[in-house]
């Protein structure tokens, strides 16, 4: 079991936990992931490890709650436990000294960026970081990753804080005004797939992190396959960061949806298990 001993709200649906996890906090670096369980015959979720404090063992998830499993967990509350909680798992981020990079955290895609950003910044790059959320309320970790951050420039969708619009718009405006040596891009496969449209005919080498569905975070379940520079490529081992020129977003998101009438059926019947029951009895 492994101890919940912070959880509190950065946004609707979104919640920061901090879990004690000696040894995964040891060895964790920036872009690895755990899976966690909530309970016994519970599905199996990756998490990013969005931060680590050695001295105190624990480990920082941030989870947003979408599917039965990530609002079951969020019902959690510090004293509460998981039941399983594996890691380090997946291929770190590439830290260099690039130059200038320009992170970009699109939605709870900035709890992966920051660990990133953080390391990056620490390597000597300049960082530029573009945080974008449809709202205000659905931003998080603006403070911490300014505080990082050469730059740190927030978009939203309806202009409720930052600046109207989408994350593509101050990119292409940093490019057009000094040179961009590096791009890392988390967040939505539509986003993700709209920054490396734009950073393509500038060359410019632009990473993506892919959160395909996943079970055992191994290679061995095939689960998590993506085609990557045509090639079948494994999130949980090969990743999950890949080159976002190489990556078929239009695959990803078809595999990703392939069982979304059954994750839409098993949240219906968490949320309301009455419902179901009375939809199965009225069935011929």
């Amino acid at each position: 079991m492994f101890r919940i001993v912070e959880a509190r709200w950065l946004a609707p649906e979104v919640k920061l936990f901090r879990v004690e996890a000696p040894r995964v906090a040891r060895k964790r670096r920036p872009g690895q992931f755990v899976i966690i369980r909530v309970q016994d015959g519970g599905e199996r979720i990756p998490l990013t490890i969005a931060d680590s404090e050695v001295d105190q063992g624990t480990v920082t998830l941030i989870v947003q709650g979408v599917g039965k499993t990530t609002k079951l967990m969020n019902r959690l509350e510090a004293g509460d436990s998981l039941l399983d909680l594996v890691g380090p798992l997946g291929r770190p981020t590439e830290i260099e000294r690039f130059g200038t990079v320009a992170v970009i955290g699109g939605g709870v895609g900035a709890a992966i960026a920051y660990p990133s950003a953080v390391a990056l910044k620490q390597a000597g790059n300049r960082v530029i970081t573009i945080l974008g959320a449809r709202t205000r309320d659905l931003l998080i970790l603006e403070e911490e990753l300014g505080a990082v951050s050469d730059l740190l420039i927030v978009t939203t969708d309806d202009g409720s804080h930052g600046r109207r619009g989408l994350v593509t718009e101050p990119l292409a405006a940093r490019i057009d005004d000094e040179p961009v040596d590096r791009v890392l891009a988390i967040g939505p496969i539509p986003m993700m797939r709209a920054v490396a449209e734009l950073t393509r005919p500038f060359g410019i080498p632009t990473i993506v992190s892919l959160n395909p569905i996943m079970v055992d975070g191994t290679g061995m379940c095939g689960g998590c396959r993506v085609l990557v520079g045509g090639e079948s490529r494994f999130a949980c081992v090969d990743g999950p960061e890949f080159d976002g020129h190489e990556v078929d977003f239009q695959v990803l998101q078809q595999r990703n949806a392939a069982y979304r009438k059954e994750e839409r059926e098993s949240l219906d019947a968490f949320l309301d298990p009455n419902r179901t029951a009375c939809r199965a009895e009225a069935r011929p």
